[in-house]
């Protein structure tokens, strides 16, 4: 089975194309080829069909768990299908769970491809108190496109973090489980966050993470509605508009392969 890896800031993922797996228990060859020590290694696995304006994609955590969206994911397939396109202002369409994403090519087009994504508007904003992992907190949440849990404030030290970033994951209010970020307004326009992605743990990037962190920050956290968004990978631009959230950043595709264990198959 052919595959690619693509990432965004460390964010990875590896993108297989839909006739490739038909029959395929995709939950299952998520977990298997995802392992950082006995597969390729990535936080996700993207399965896609091409599109006359770009393509359709499921994504599957590193779990096995289903996902309806990831901006790093979506940019990452966007290098994939502009690997050998020479248009300077490319636009193409991904069709996700969570709806459609454009994608404007907006930066060099080699090896590390600019893109300027409309990721939607945000939806069931609000601060509401929850007691997780032994503390009583107030965090944000909100859907965008998948859901999202912001805790503001001071950035935690590495096992606060995890601690909290494993019992908000799961906690019973978010009946799907949820992202969770950890987010500091350092100024206006400049937000430095930490990531716990639901199912994968703590990652490197997320590019909804980052919309949500903006929103929230911007909502109740006296951020801009437009700033830079610090992840531990790197930094994304975030536009809160009327119209859409914007988000900017690269992706890069690394590697092509053949996966040579034998697919899990549905029984």
């Amino acid at each position: 089975m052919h595959f690619t890896k693509a990432h965004a800031y460390g964010n990875d993922f590896l993108y297989v194309q839909k006739d490739a797996v038909e029959g395929v228990a995709l939950d299952a060859l998520a977990r298997e080829i995802c392992d950082r020590h006995t597969g390729i290694g990535a936080d996700g696995l993207i399965v896609y069909e091409r599109t006359p304006s770009g393509a359709s994609m499921r994504l599957f955590n590193a779990d096995g768990g289903r996902a309806e969206v990831s901006g790093n994911g979506v940019r990452g397939l966007g290098a994939l299908l502009l690997a050998h396109d020479g248009r300077p202002a490319a636009e193409i369409t991904i069709h996700t769970e969570a709806g459609p994403k454009r994608l404007t090519l907006v930066g060099p087009s080699q090896t590390r491809p600019l893109f300027r994504a409309a990721m939607g508007l945000p939806s069931e904003l609000r601060q509401v108190p929850i007691v997780a992992g032994g503390e009583s907190l107030q965090v944000a949440v909100l859907n965008i496109g998948n859901p999202q849990c912001v805790v503001l404030g001071a950035l935690p030290q590495d096992e606060r973090f995890r601690r909290l970033g494993a019992a908000l994951e799961r906690h019973p209010m978010f009946r799907e489980g949820t992202n969770v970020e950890f987010a500091e307004v350092e100024a206006r326009e400049s937000v430095r966050i930490l990531i716990w992605e639901r199912g994968v743990g703590p990652t490197s990037s997320s590019g909804t993470g980052s919309c949500a962190a903006l929103i929230a920050a911007a909502a109740f956290g006296r951020a801009a509605r437009e700033a830079d968004v610090i992840a531990p990978g790197g930094t994304q631009r975030v536009e809160w508009r009327d119209d859409n959230v914007y988000l900017t950043g690269w992706a890069e595709v690394v590697a092509e392969g053949e996966w040579l264990r034998a697919r899990p198959m549905v029984t």
